[in-house]
């Protein structure tokens, strides 16, 4: 509403210095670029009758000069005229939309030595050729320079200094002509004529430039009139009101007694606050925004768009108001004269957008933007009484898996949990929040107290991890979490969020369950790690990646059956990579995918090399399973190489299962299709793998090296597991593989428990493609000597 009863022209100055008009200062009473604006605008106009007078000045001067100057010279001088007068020209038409904008005063600078060029081309006549020319051409010449500096002080009073500049140069060139010459009169008229066209010039400027100001000022009146009769006919939820000296309702418009909810007449001559402010009028305890209310009346002060909270009939509302204070003929006050609306609505908008802004809906918990302000203040605070906050950050273990496997609706249930859980811990030292995902945090606004935050700490993981009941499931979920402390860790939210996320990353890092603290080494393990990921993306086209393949042998008769293929990196610019290192970073980065169909197809190549019995296994990550192409790989890679379906052996671990079994279970049947087989990796060291073997019907199960090993020293447990395991695959037709059997110990164990394949360092380690060809070779010698 401010925008409509501010009659004032506050942008327009009141006064109108000499010094502000020519444009060499700008007092502070006003918008003067603006008013330059409305200066200048009207030179476009001017163009054609300046080009016109000072086209027709020049050949008056070529006129009188000819036969005395040289021709050349003359026309020479006319180009230049010519020349800069375009160039004026162009820029004054550049400010034809000056007085829609404020204008810079570089443009006033501008235009100015536009026209300060012209008047020194003007000069040439007088000055450059007055002294080979009579007297009579040099008043010639003075008469055509004075009707031009009469025509620019009249004409161009729109830009004042441009003109007074012109008449001064144009009046000096005169008097130094006649008072070298002799001419001592006509030299003391052009001085007297020049100081009296620059006098006239800032007048003509000072009132064109107050015409103009009028005429802002008119407008403006013009356009507030408009627009309260607009708002007043269209607004159906504004109306007028207005008080008088005693602040009693006079004149009261349908509309404000619609607004009250009574008739016109009943309401007038009350107090305008007994009418707005309800049951508290009685009791006298007054909103604090009535209070400001009154007291604006008291004072007789404008105000401008005032929340007002009203009661109305047992309803609070919101009313915003704007008024004025009037007088009458004899300048006595006379009251107030007004406009208001009910804004409720947007008020309540306001609060929820407000409240949205700053709360995660899921959770109710304060969301990223709150996190982010309260932690600012935190450090403000910490910064300014010497002391320390901390931040924390909190990503929930193994909650994909429960997302994945019972659906959104669950998960998002067990994260309003956890939110329930987390408020619960927290103190008024403390603030949690919703990240997005499963990410949480907290911020300890006093953490100077170390303990305080390693409690809170292990407070959060030891809660998160108890079980939770939902939809008569029980859930298990752990929490991991970074912590960094301001401004020890950072002088900057981003930077201290920065460094408690790697915090976090180091503790997921680590097998999650734990807290762990910022350190300034963790930026140089994310730095390795960052230069790692850049590398990886080059490795295939660098052709740096290799395959080794270790054997699998028959238990029984000790010969070779397959070969698993092993992934290695030899990078230029970091040495051999360890896979238990670059392989988890390719599965983030998903660069697993294309790092794993080229595994896939050199595979397939380099076992049509060996005996036809024997198979080659190749691990598969989930990330490949869940592209929905992967089949299509598979056929592909069998095609180019020739190698039969049932000599490829896809190798998967639990965790395949876990994202998304049901499009992971899909591709793995549509591959056993083909022929080829599909081998359980590390099987019984998840929580499920019962489940899967009841789903598919794997070729191979794989039992854990560890296991392997617990049987050699008579591990009970591990024999149990060991020999279940190799009854259960028996009676589902199903091979077993000992992994990781390295002593003969090992493998005379696995060989009475039954094991039907070994694999291990005992029988081999894993080798370059020609050095598992030559196994081959040794074996076709041996036998063809014993024949």
């Amino acid at each position: 509403m401010s925008r409509i009863l501010d009659t004032s022209p506050a942008a327009l100055p009141q006064k109108l210095p000499a010094l502000a008009v020519l444009g060499v200062t700008e007092p502070g009473d006003g918008d003067w670029g603006r008013l330059r604006g409305l200066q200048y605008s009207s030179l476009a106009r001017l163009t054609p009758a300046r080009l016109v007078a000072h086209v027709l000045a020049a050949l008056l001067t070529v006129q009188a000069l000819a036969g005395t100057i040289h021709l050349a010279l003359l026309i020479g001088w006319v180009a230049l005229v010519i020349a800069t007068l375009i160039y004026g020209v162009r820029f004054d038409r550049s400010l034809e939309d000056a007085d829609r904008r404020r204008m810079a005063r570089r443009e006033v600078h501008q235009q100015t030595v536009s026209t300060v060029a012209l008047a020194l081309v003007w000069i040439v006549p007088m000055a450059g050729f007055g002294p080979f020319c009579s007297e009579t051409q040099r008043m010639t010449m003075w008469a055509i320079m004075a009707l031009l500096m009469a025509g620019t002080s009249v004409a161009f009073a729109a830009a004042p200094l441009g003109a007074v500049l012109f008449c001064a140069i144009l009046g000096i060139a005169g008097l130094a002509t006649f008072a070298l010459s002799g001419n001592l009169v006509a030299a003391f008229v052009a001085l007297t004529f020049s100081i009296i066209v620059a006098v006239g010039s800032l007048e003509a400027a000072r009132t064109f430039l107050g015409g103009k100001v009028a005429e802002a000022n008119i407008a403006e009146k013009s356009e507030v009139v408009s627009l309260l009769l607009r708002e007043f006919e269209e607004g159906e939820a504004d109306w007028l009101w207005q008080v008088d000296g005693a602040r009693r309702v006079r004149s009261v418009s349908p509309r404000f007694a619609f607004a009250l909810g009574q008739d016109p007449e009943d309401l007038e001559g009350k107090p305008l606050i007994q009418l707005v402010a309800g049951p508290s009028w009685e009791s006298g305890h007054f909103d604090s925004s009535l209070h400001d209310l009154a007291e604006k009346l008291k004072r007789r002060e404008s105000f401008s768009n005032l929340l007002v909270r009203v009661t109305l009939h047992g309803q609070h509302r919101w009313w915003e108001l704007s008024a004025s204070p009037k007088v009458d003929d004899n300048g006595t006050f006379a009251g107030f004269r007004g406009v208001g609306s009910d804004v409720t609505e947007q008020r309540e908008s306001s609060e929820k957008i407000a409240y949205l802004a700053r709360y995660d809906t899921l959770t109710a918990l304060p969301n990223r933007m709150m996190l982010t302000e309260t932690l600012g203040a935190a450090m403000t605070a910490a910064a300014q009484w010497r002391t320390r906050c901390a931040f924390l950050m909190i990503d929930l273990d193994r909650f994909k898996a429960v997302n994945d496997t019972l659906g959104h609706l669950v998960g998002d249930q067990l994260l309003a949990r956890v939110s329930e859980r987390l408020k619960a811990l927290m103190t008024e030292n403390e603030l949690c929040g919703r990240l997005g995902g499963d990410e949480f945090a907290i911020v300890i606004r006093d953490a100077s107290d170390t303990e305080r935050l390693h409690a809170v700490a292990q407070a959060v993981i030891y809660t998160l991890s108890q079980p939770y009941e939902i939809d008569h499931h029980t859930l298990y979920v752990g929490a991991s979490v970074g912590s960094a402390i301001g401004p020890r860790d950072g002088a900057t939210v981003e930077t201290l969020m920065r460094n408690a996320d790697l915090a976090l990353y180091r503790a997921k890092d680590e097998g999650g369950g734990q807290h762990c603290t910022y350190e300034p080494s963790l930026h140089a393990h994310a730095e390795e790690r960052r230069q790692l990921e850049f590398s990886m993306r080059r490795a295939l086209e660098r052709g740096e990646f290799a395959l080794h393949y270790q054997p699998v042998v028959d238990a029984a008769s000790e010969q070779v059956v397959s070969f698993e293929a092993l992934l290695r990196w030899n990078s230029a610019e970091h040495g051999f990579v360890s896979p238990a290192k670059f392989i988890p970073l390719a599965e983030d980065t998903r660069l697993i995918v294309p790092i794993g169909e080229w595994v896939l197809r050199t595979a397939c190549i380099e076992a049509c090399n060996w005996p036809s019995h024997v198979k080659v296994a190749v691990n598969v990550s989930g990330e490949q399973l869940l592209d929905p192409y992967f089949a299509e790989v598979v056929v592909s890679a069998l095609a180019q190489s020739g190698l039969a379906p049932h000599r490829l052996e896809i190798e998967v671990t639990e965790s395949v299962f876990v994202r998304d079994g049901t499009a992971a279970q899909s591709t793995l049947e549509r591959i056993m299709s083909l022929g080829c087989g599909v081998a359980l990796d590390d099987f019984g060291t998840g929580y499920s793998s019962l489940g899967y073997l009841r789903k598919m019907r794997f070729s191979t199960i794989k039992v854990d090296r560890s296991f392997v090993q617990g049987a050699a020293v008579n591990n009970a447990e591990s024999l149990a597991i060991v020999r279940a395991v190799v009854a259960m695959a028996d009676s589902l037709e199903m091979s077993t593989t000992a992994e990781g059997v390295e002593t003969e110990k090992e493998l005379e164990t696995i060989r009475r428990l039954g094991c039907k394949k070994v694999q291990g360092f005992f029988f081999g380690r894993p080798m370059a493609a020609k050095d598992a060809l030559a196994l081959f070779n040794q074996v076709a010698i041996r036998e063809r000597g014993a024949a």
